[in-house]
């Protein structure tokens, strides 16, 4: 009889622990949600993720204690877990591999969803960065998926890092040119572009005598989201500048001599 009843209180005690453990369990993850709700420093992504390995971890811990409860030796099971947990590491080591890179790169950020960035060989917006992959899409419309642990483990060049990007162009002219009015036609064309930060300072200089033209290194500032239209339309007004001002364009050029 007693018997029957210590296997009664050791069924209440484990149905109590259990029930408590759960509620521990939901209470501690509704937590972690709501501490990364009030500030935008930890990532929704990894709150989850520690949210669920704080859930499951309290749950663990108490199974162990329940068949602990029963009579059952615990250090056997615990070495068990740990030894197939091992196993499974080793057997997982890649995908693991990307989780941790994918925790680093969520908790530091030093990639956002929007981002124009060059990751491990490939160039494209950010659209999902995820615990195990980072997503991008190319200018012309193609995903490309890249395990984190190659994202992580290479150089991150973010172009979107900033709000104002410096554009660099180089416009060479003939040894015969003026350089002067190749120069002023030059300034003219930056102040007439639109999207040119005017606050910032403008570099117009001759640079190098190269092997058939004399050429200028032209650096202005624009908003990030300005950059390729900048690039492409001062590049375009410039050449239209210099062909009706008669600013020669050199291009090389081959002499055949016949013996």
């Amino acid at each position: 009889m007693s018997a029957v009843v210590a296997l009664l209180a050791n069924a209440v005690y484990a149905i109590a622990i259990l029930v408590a453990a759960y509620m521990l369990s939901g209470f501690v993850k509704k937590r972690i949600h709501a501490l990364s709700e009030k500030t935008d420093k930890i990532d929704p992504l990894l709150a989850g993720f520690f949210a669920s390995m704080a859930k499951y971890a309290i749950l663990a811990i108490a199974v162990i204690f329940v068949l602990g409860r029963f009579g059952i030796e615990t250090t056997s099971l615990v070495a068990i877990i740990g030894a197939a947990g091992l196993a499974i590491g080793l057997a997982l080591q890649g995908t693991l591999s990307n989780l941790a890179a994918g925790v680093m790169l969520v908790a530091f950020r030093p990639i956002k969803v929007g981002d124009v960035v060059e990751v491990a060989g490939q160039t494209g917006k950010t659209t999902a960065v995820t615990l195990f992959t980072t997503e991008l899409t190319t200018p012309d419309n193609v995903q490309i998926i890249i395990p984190n642990n190659d994202v992580w483990s290479s150089s991150i060049v973010n172009y979107s890092a900033h709000d104002t990007r410096r554009v660099d162009l180089v416009f060479g002219v003939g040894y015969g040119s003026d350089l002067k009015q190749a120069e002023t036609i030059i300034t003219d064309m930056i102040k007439a572009q639109d999207g040119i930060l005017a606050d910032q300072d403008v570099f117009v200089k001759v640079t190098n005598l190269g092997d058939s033209s004399v050429d200028f290194t032209v650096r202005v500032w624009c908003k990030a989201a300005d950059y390729w239209d900048v690039k492409f339309g001062l590049t375009r007004d410039v050449k239209e500048a210099f062909d009706a001002g008669g600013i020669d364009i050199p291009y090389p050029t081959t002499t055949m001599i016949q013996g």
